[in-house]
């Protein structure tokens, strides 16, 4: 057995975890509100329209945030078609995924949802094909109290209290030549400055999203940063990142290390940020939003099929990845890379949350389940809480036709605030169980502990509706504690939980 060591101290600290690191999102796109959240007909429905069993899987996440309407979706969307009584609102194409909007779930709507789930809305405003008067409109609508058109607009379509909604993205992807009313990174930072003034006039406790690079594959990566902040910079909170990763050639250990690519964009766009601050001699902090994150592209050749074949239909079977284990092991890596870097990355969202791309999958009318990747994020979400700590892990290393240096053993850890601490560790290595001694001395009496893993000798193993437990967790081998030190043992290709309590 291989060996492996993670050295912890508790006062070795890399920042407080802002628990909207685990958020994810909900577009208007395929059936992630049609036949997903929402299905009027099914038998689980509640009151609104809504699915129990989804919003039971949803809680058991504990999802704090939920990024809303999109996505690519929102460069065309008009708010007010989202409101008011729904037999009066309009039917609309929707240019991004070529198919057709009806608005029956809106802001209101799913309002309601995220209540009954227990998250909050991080709200998208459109800056492809609209501007900063229709976004401070929408910001005066959901949250000043009232006796303003739009305020009132919001009461007289029954709703009282404002909506409160705390954080806002300023439009979605404006690099990309895909979007509507795409920019250039100048154009898009005026148009963000503005947007961003505007909306805190109206609410000055909100906070603001501007968009980063859509991919750090994009040529235009880095100069848009740099360009877009120079415009911006002192009217807004955060900079997204999004990044999805693929395996299209099966090539396990080479998809395994991608998270590595997602530790480097993460540091680079965090450098852009303080290089911009440092400029203009500015004492204000802009920190990351990791707001479009996971594995994307079982579904890709299908999609080609749907549009060719169904365009303009209404919540069309897009984007429906079907996960395997290893992408679950993956997400699991990511999971770690985002802990590591609590300190600047204050937000994030799995994309998306059901059925597109989605840990959760339904059919219309009949079940919904947990896919591989549920478990490494109900795991990160519900036990990742609190301080991410700086964890030294001494590894055995491997090369891969991408990267260098790829540790086998990926891992981290967090503390609560009772002083429990739980330890995150994929086993990257195909063949090899390693034996994982943990030094953990600096924490006091630490002997009560819990190793919850994830393993399957076939990597592509998924699970369906028919077989919703073939790839899930399962208690693990552990190992001994004594005087502050633990071994553990790691499976190959796993992922793990370790949880120690005082």
């Amino acid at each position: 057995m291989k060996k492996a060591k993670l050295t912890l101290d508790k006062d070795f600290v890399v920042g407080e975890i802002d628990k909207r690191i685990y958020g994810s999102f909900i577009e208007h796109l395929g059936r992630a509100v049609y036949g997903g959240i929402y299905e009027p007909a099914h038998k689980e429905a509640d009151e609104l329209g809504f699915r129990k069993d989804v919003a039971e899987l949803v809680r058991k996440l504990d999802v704090p945030i939920v990024r809303y309407p999109g996505g690519n979706f929102v460069s065309g969307f008009n708010w007010e078609d989202s409101v008011g009584p729904v037999s009066e609102r309009p039917k609309r194409l929707d240019l991004a995924w070529f198919t057709t909007e009806t608005n029956e779930v809106g802001l209101h709507e799913f309002a309601e949802w995220t209540g009954k789930t227990g998250s909050e809305i991080m709200y998208a405003v459109n800056l492809g094909t609209r501007g900063p008067e229709q976004a401070r409109d929408i910001v005066e609508y959901a949250n000043h109290p009232a006796g303003s058109k739009y305020s009132d607009m919001r009461i007289a379509n029954g709703k009282k209290d404002p909506f409160g909604i705390k954080l806002w993205c300023l439009g979605n992807e404006m690099d990309g030549p895909w979007q509507m009313g795409h920019k250039t990174a100048r154009e898009y930072g005026r148009v963000a400055n503005e947007t961003a003034k505007m909306m805190k006039w109206v609410d000055p406790s909100i906070e603001v999203v501007a968009c980063g690079s859509s991919s750090s594959e994009m040529p235009t990566f880095g100069t848009w940063e740099m360009e877009m902040l120079d415009e911006c910079y002192e009217n807004v909170d955060y900079v997204s990142l999004h990044r999805y990763y693929e395996n299209p050639t099966g090539d396990t250990p080479g998809f395994l290390a991608r998270s590595m690519d997602m530790d480097a964009f993460i540091k680079s766009v965090a450098s852009m940020c303080d290089a911009v601050k440092a400029t203009k001699h500015s004492k204000h902090v802009v920190n990351l939003s990791f707001d479009e994150w996971n594995v994307w592209y079982h579904s890709r050749e299908a999609d080609k099929e749907l549009w060719e074949s169904d365009k303009w239909n209404k919540a069309l079977p897009l984007l429906e990845d079907i996960y395997n284990f290893e992408d679950a092991l993956l997400v699991g890596s990511m999971l770690i890379t985002l802990i590591k870097n609590a300190d600047r990355v204050k937000v994030a969202c799995l994309a998306q949350l059901v059925n597109v791309i989605a840990p959760i999958m339904t059919r219309n009318g009949g079940g919904a389940w947990a896919q591989t990747i549920y478990y490494p994020f109900m795991h990160a979400s519900k036990y990742g809480r609190g301080t991410a700590l700086n964890a030294i892990v001494n590894t055995p290393a491997y090369s891969c036709e991408d990267y260098d240096e790829v540790p086998y053993i990926d891992a981290t850890a967090t503390m609560d605030e009772a002083g429990n601490v739980t330890v995150f560790a994929v086993n990257r290595d195909m063949e090899s169980d390693y034996e994982l001694e943990l030094d953990l001395r600096s924490f006091g009496e630490l002997s009560a502990y819990e190793h919850i893993l994830m393993h399957n000798d076939d990597v592509k193993a998924v699970n369906t509706e028919k077989d919703p437990e073939n790839v899930t967790p399962v208690q693990g081998p552990g190992g001994s504690v004594s005087d502050g030190r633990a071994t553990i043992r790691i499976p190959s290709l796993s992922w793990n939980v370790i949880r120690f309590t005082k």
